[in-house]
C-alpha cells in the first residue's frame, strides 16, 4: 500500500476546468498521523500504518456537495528529521500544503512550529495556503485548534498566505471533510486572485 499512484481516472471539478486534480501535499514531523489520514479520506476507515520512509501517494474524491466534487492528488511525505529537506522538492509548484500536527503530543509543537514556519516561508511556497490538521483529537489531553493555533503561531505566518487550523481524528474521520473543503475554498481564491488583479488594470 502507498508508494504507487492508484488506477483512479481524476475527475475536474465544474470551477477547475484547466487542470484534472488539485496537488496537495502533507508534511509534519514523524508520527503525526499523516499517513493514517490518508487513507482514512481514501478508504473510509482507519489504518494502522508504518513510518513513511519516502512517500505515499494517492488520488481521493471529495464531495463537495450535491454532485460537485473535487479530486486531490494527495503526496504524503516521511516527516523523519532526516527526510525534512526533502519536503522542498515534494511541495514545489503545490496548490496546497497539508500541515499534520499531534495534537495530544504537546512537548514537540515547538519543533512542529519551526518546521512549518520554515516551509511556509520558503521563497517558492509563498501564498500557497496551509491547512493546519490538528490530528488525534480523540485522544485525552489533545490541545483544541485553537490552542495548536495559537502555539503554531500560524497567524505570524506571510501575510499572503491564507490559512485554517481544523480539528480532526484519522481514527473516526471527524474534521477531515471541513478541512479538505476549507483547503479547496483557499485555493480557489488564490487562483481567482491573478486573474482579478489583471483585470483590474
Amino acid at each position: 500500500m502507498g508508494n504507487h499512484l492508484t488506477d483512479m481516472a481524476p475527475t475536474a471539478s465544474s470551477f477547475l476546468p484547466h487542470f484534472q486534480a488539485l496537488h496537495v501535499v502533507v508534511i509534519g514531523l514523524d508520527s503525526a498521523g499523516k499517513t493514517s489520514l490518508l487513507y482514512r479520506l481514501k478508504f473510509k476507515e482507519f489504518v494502522q500504518s508504518v513510518p513513511t520512509k519516502g512517500f505515499n501517494t494517492e488520488k481521493i474524491r471529495v464531495p463537495l456537495g450535491g454532485s460537485r466534487g473535487v479530486t486531490f492528488q494527495v503526496w504524503d511525505v516521511g516527516g523523519q528529521e532526516k527526510l525534512r529537506p526533502l519536503w522542498r522538492s515534494y511541495t514545489r509548484r503545490t496548490d496546497g500544503l497539508v500541515f499534520v500536527v499531534d495534537s495530544a503530543e504537546t512537548e514537540r509543537l515547538e519543533e512542529a512550529k519551526v518546521e512549518l514556519h520554515r516551509i511556509s516561508k520558503a521563497s517558492d511556497k509563498q501564498g500557497v495556503p496551509v491547512l493546519v490538521l490538528a490530528n488525534k483529537q480523540d485522544q485525552p489531553g489533545a490541545l483544541s485548534a485553537a490552542e495548536v493555533e495559537k502555539r503554531l503561531a500560524v497567524r505570524e505566518l506571510a501575510a499572503a498566505t491564507l490559512t485554517h487550523v481544523q480539528g480532526c481524528s484519522a481514527v473516526d474521520g471527524l474534521g477531515l471533510q471541513p478541512g479538505l473543503e476549507r483547503l479547496y475554498e483557499m485555493i480557489l481564491k488564490r487562483k481567482k486572485a491573478p486573474r482579478a488583479s489583471k483585470k483590474r488594470r
